[in-house]
């Protein structure tokens, strides 16, 4: 049977956007016409976790309501490079806690981390969103592989614009930012749009 996953940020004993993670979770039982019964929340308080610093709170559930639950210590990652790689097929609606295809990707680029596109569409890392940064303003692309619960929040409290990104129009953007549950908006944590080792040198002219 199919299983998911929610990572979710706790830190200093306190848990960050539950309503988000839990309509997710509510979202995928419903999609497959089943009912969720499982509360972030209760399971959290349940935890009586009591150290300061930062932490991901990690739930792996099914469709039958069945799930384990993981907190641990989690540190922010820093990245050396990106590539850009296309998989005009890679679908990842769902959390799933199937990350085969990532892996794969990864594992066949030469860089630290890579950026996916898929149909000529920028769309996300193998584990966070992305914002891409323009005249001051922050934009993420419309073509998620998964719409984040950090990424939402942002476009709620509009700190962020939705917006295409392509291969043919990324370096109008200076600087880009990862984003996920876990890693937050911040400005002081961006890398310039050069850190992608393969952008296009003219339209379409994406070298793999």
């Amino acid at each position: 049977m199919s299983r998911f996953i929610e990572s979710i940020k706790v830190e200093d004993q306190k848990i960050f956007l539950t309503e988000l993670h839990q309509k997710r979770m509510n979202d995928t039982f419903s999609n497959f016409g089943k009912e969720c019964k499982i509360d972030i929340y209760s399971l959290f308080v349940n935890l009586k976790h009591d150290e300061d610093g930062l932490y991901k709170f990690r739930i792996e559930y099914d469709l039958d309501n069945n799930f384990k639950t993981q907190i641990v210590p989690y540190a922010i990652s820093e990245h050396d490079d990106f590539e850009l790689v296309i998989d005009n097929e890679i679908d990842y609606t769902f959390k799933s806690a199937d990350r085969t295809q990532f892996q794969k990707l990864k594992n066949d680029s030469g860089a630290d981390e890579i950026i996916i596109v898929k149909e000529n569409q920028i769309t996300d890392t193998t584990y966070s969103n992305l914002l891409f940064l323009k005249d001051k303003t922050w934009f993420t692309p419309k073509t998620y592989l998964l719409n984040g619960v950090m990424r939402q929040s942002l476009l709620d409290s509009k700190k962020i614009k939705e917006t295409e990104i392509t291969i043919d129009n990324i370096k109008e953007y200076s600087h880009f930012q990862l984003i996920n549950a876990l890693n937050d908006f911040d400005e002081m944590f961006i890398y310039p749009i050069e850190k992608i080792i393969n952008l296009p040198k003219e339209e379409t002219d994406l070298e793999f």
